[in-house]
């Protein structure tokens, strides 16, 4: 039986508000065990944690601050993102991360609130759920500047090349693929046949990004099965036996959180 994990989505926003219960119920039917939470901000942590709630060892949350949402009082945020692991147990201290694509005006920002919370996650023993968008090597330098054995996690949305691959690697960190896998032009179906596979793990970042036959819809993690699937053959295995192997890497990357 296919079992998968979704290591990233957001299906605590807005968008899921009117079905969740009917989101959930066909996740489960497609063979979906869990669905890992990326918190966004102050302000999205009680809904993340409220779907917690209502969906107990299904969805299991994280907790972070964006990078689209640091803001110049980067100081006060990292300090609520602290309070909140001192209340209580989260997977992952995440979403973080760097995103030069749509302001660059806020990289200085952006650096200083994920060095500090890279120093989070190592503190409380957690990893890290890295966003980095037109961002890749100015990451990877912060990261690696950090790095001690207390440091792993995962390049969410990985749609990196090779090259980028073995540095995320050398970082100990996983790879987060998900629905870009399957686009016609994504570029990823040269990539993924030479990806560690002990580092690939799957998911939707849902409602964005929906795969093909999708594409330009909701996303929502049932479609993780066709996400799978790509990949599978691209790698030239059955789903089943990629399910087995992404959801014992899901396991590490969250140092079996939630299992």
């Amino acid at each position: 039986m296919l079992q998968l994990i979704d290591t990233h989505a957001h299906i605590f926003g807005e968008q899921f508000s009117e079905d969740l219960d009917a989101v959930i119920a066909r996740s489960k039917q497609e063979g979906v065990a869990r669905v890992y939470l990326p918190n966004i901000d102050e302000d999205s942590a009680e809904h993340m944690l409220e779907v917690e709630r209502k969906y107990p060892g299904f969805c299991v949350p994280m907790i972070g601050i964006h990078p689209c949402h640091v803001e110049e009082r980067y100081l006060e945020q990292v300090a609520w993102v602290e309070e909140w692991l001192k209340k209580r147990a989260f997977a992952a201290v995440g979403e973080i991360g760097m995103d030069l694509y749509w302001d660059k005006s806020t990289q200085k920002i952006q650096t200083e609130a994920l060095g500090l919370q890279v120093e989070l996650a190592k503190k409380y023993g957690l990893p890290v759920v890295i966003h980095c968008r037109d961002s890749f090597e100015e990451t990877y330098r912060l990261l690696k500047e950090h790095k001690d054995e207390k440091l792993t996690g995962v390049f969410h949305c990985f749609t990196g090349g090779v090259e980028e691959a073995e540095k995320a690697a050398e970082l100990d960190f996983y790879l987060g693929l998900g629905g870009v896998s399957t686009f016609k032009n994504g570029g990823m179906d040269k990539v993924i046949p030479h990806l560690p596979l002990d580092r690939i793990v799957l998911e939707t970042d849902s409602p964005y990004l929906a795969p093909v036959p999708f594409r330009g819809k909701r996303n929502e993690p049932s479609y993780l099965a066709h996400i799978a699937q790509r990949v599978a053959d691209l790698r030239e295995m059955s789903v089943e036996k990629l399910g087995e192997l992404t959801t014992e890497n899901a396991k590490r990357l969250f140092k079996d959180a939630g299992f």
